[in-house]
């Protein structure tokens, strides 16, 4: 069977970021996740058993000496004792449960020290999605260099219009090689085509250090989710925000506030923080009114928002980022990270709408129980998490989401 994931970088920076982030602020922290499939697809008999195989092929992985010396060069943020880790990581296939039911539908968790198990996600989620292309015949008929000419033209696009973008597509691109051939494309636009935006890297390190990028990414919900669990939704942002500044003092400063939505970040978001990091992403809810939100909040801190970066990543495509770069000129300085429509734009085909999430979190490995967790955000839709717990923090947080 082929290996679908073959370098130990196919992976995206934010899972190396936190890793280091976790074992510098909780080494011995124990967690569950589990997969969502928001579309409840049916999966191609013996879907299960092939991804568990491939799994298993993680185990091979071993990150090289190249791999190391790029991310030494591209990432001086990460400290030095992280890449002694590195070298020592090995996958482990006992730490996830994979299952497929009668009716088709795929069951994955993961468990174990979350210092391990925080980079199965990215992975696993590249090869469901890999793996149900293949095994559905839609990667047969796929022209590689009609897709570089179709990712040449968003990259032309958008560089037109002034955006600064990212590619944010790993965890759902139709293939690594799909991936791969559009961000050389985008790159080549890049270098030859004259604009005021830019392609400005990509998430995927190997990638990005395979085309001479820019590694680009910071954290993810679950940190926050995680210590919600351990300490409670109410000060989480604010013990996470603390945490990152432990391990990166004042780097990599960009802060995904949406976990719990915007009100409860707003109340734990202080003049010192605001000072400190360099900006906030916009993953969930009305971009425009999440954008204005921002605005006023920094404003009433007395800071000029156009000195601001706002990253926005939630479900974009080349129109929108065009749309929200017009509105946002004289409001700060927005960027965009784009997945699915870089990496699974065809037709013909659907992309899959999956997730996988952290639901339950122990501090250490000798506590006999876990504490279940959730994510909220600003869209409905988007709520993971056992219901009851979800319902239980959107009391404890009075929870609203956002109106302008």
């Amino acid at each position: 069977m082929r290996q679908i994931i073959q370098h130990f970088t196919d992976d995206d920076l934010y899972k190396f970021t936190m890793c280091c982030a976790v074992i510098d602020n909780y080494p011995r922290a124990q967690v569950k996740y589990a997969f969502t499939d928001r579309d409840n697809t049916v999966y191609p008999e013996g879907f299960g058993d092939k991804l568990i195989e491939q799994i298993r092929m993680l185990e091979n992985l071993r990150i090289t000496d190249e791999e190391i010396e790029f991310m030494k060069r591209r990432c001086p943020y990460i400290p030095i004792w992280f890449y002694t880790y590195l070298r020592g990581f090995r996958y482990d296939s006992k730490w996830a449960k994979v299952t497929q039911d009668a009716n088709g539908h795929l069951h994955v968790e993961f468990e174990g020290n979350w210092s391990d198990t925080i980079m199965l996600e990215v992975k696993v989620l590249a090869i469901i999605s890999e793996l149900y292309h293949e095994m559905c015949g839609d990667l047969d008929d796929i022209d590689l260099d009609a897709y570089k000419a179709k990712s040449y033209r968003k990259a032309e696009r958008l560089i037109e219009a002034g955006c600064y973008f990212s590619d944010f597509g790993t965890r759902r691109r139709a293939s690594f090689a799909v991936q791969d051939a559009m961000v050389g494309a985008m790159k080549e636009c890049q270098e030859c085509y004259k604009g005021k935006g830019r392609f400005i890297g990509t998430s995927n390190v190997y990638l990005a250090m395979k085309h001479d990028l820019v590694p680009l990414g910071t954290m993810a919900h679950e940190l926050i989710c995680a210590i919600a669990g351990m300490y409670g939704p109410q000060m989480s942002n604010y013990l996470a925000m603390e945490a990152w500044t432990n391990t990166y003092r004042g780097a990599l400063g960009t802060f995904l506030y949406d976990t719990y939505g915007w009100r409860i970040f707003s109340f734990n978001f202080s003049e010192g923080f605001a000072n400190m990091f360099k900006g906030l992403r916009v993953d969930s809810g009305d971009n425009y009114e999440q954008l204005d939100l921002i605005v006023e909040k920094y404003r009433s801190l007395g800071i000029d928002p156009t000195t601001k970066q706002v990253v926005f990543s939630n479900a974009l495509d080349t129109d929108r980022a065009i749309a929200i770069q017009k509105y946002a000129e004289g409001k700060c300085i927005p960027s965009f990270g784009i997945g699915t429509h870089f990496s699974n734009d065809f037709s013909g085909f659907r992309h899959l709408n999956i997730v996988i999430k952290l639901l339950g979190v122990k501090i250490t490995e000798s506590w006999t129980f876990y504490n279940e967790t959730c994510k909220l955000s600003e869209d409905h839709g988007k709520y993971t998490g056992n219901p009851e717990v979800v319902k239980r923090f959107m009391e404890a947080l009075d929870f609203r989401p956002s109106t302008k």
